[in-house]
């Protein structure tokens, strides 16, 4: 029902070595833990729609994930959504570029991207 977005990117070399392991700093919802070390992404489901057929039941979903990528450095948040997209682009496709911003209160730098993942059910 959901896209293996997790699974797919905690599998990634390159992911963990800038997101960590036990924990991959890679969360859901769009929350992270207070006081996580930097960097780290969220995801939350943004949309999404069963693929309706007149004759059968839907066989696919479509979801549209919004990732955003938290950093201490402009440069190290672009490095870690590269690394990102390289591992999620095999899987599913990248749709929209959603900029860059920083964190009035933090301080911290955000680089964010959505996703189209269709999952086979």
């Amino acid at each position: 029902m959901n896209p293996p977005i997790f699974q797919v990117c905690a599998a990634d070399t390159n992911v963990t070595a800038l997101l960590g392991t036990a924990p991959t700093r890679l969360f859901p919802f769009g929350e992270a833990p207070q006081g996580v070390t930097l960097p780290y992404a969220v995801w939350q489901t943004i949309t999404g729609l069963p693929e309706n057929y007149l004759d059968q039941a839907p066989d696919i979903d479509q979801h549209t994930i919004q990732v955003d990528v938290y950093a201490d450095r402009g440069s190290a948040a672009r490095d870690v959504a590269k690394a990102l997209r390289n591992a999620i682009e095999p899987h599913a496709h990248i749709v929209r570029w959603n900029g860059e911003s920083t964190d009035p209160d933090t301080g911290h730098k955000r680089y964010g991207f959505d996703v189209s993942w269709f999952v086979h059910r």
